[in-house]
């Protein structure tokens, strides 16, 4: 089963736009980029993605989306299944 995980970005002043546009055109064999959105409040952009263990979702946000001009800041969150 494939785990998702929710990625809050903070991008520089007047970075949202490219982050979100760089973020969406990450392109890795680790994970795939499921959607991303630009939003209001202490975070720019959300990223959700998904990869088939921790290791990949990891090395997805901190060898691509980290690297993307104007991202200051990532905070991960993954989905857990309740029941």
């Amino acid at each position: 089963m494939a785990m998702r995980a929710y990625v809050l970005i903070e991008a520089a002043v007047g970075k949202a736009k490219g982050v979100a546009e760089g973020v969406q055109r990450l392109s890795s064999a680790d994970a795939r980029v499921v959607s991303v959105d630009a939003v209001t409040g202490p975070y720019d952009v959300i990223a959700l993605l998904e990869a088939d263990d921790l290791d990949k979702l990891g090395r997805v946000v901190t060898e691509g989306i980290q690297q993307v001009d104007g991202v200051q800041r990532t905070t991960t969150c993954l989905v857990v299944r309740l029941s």
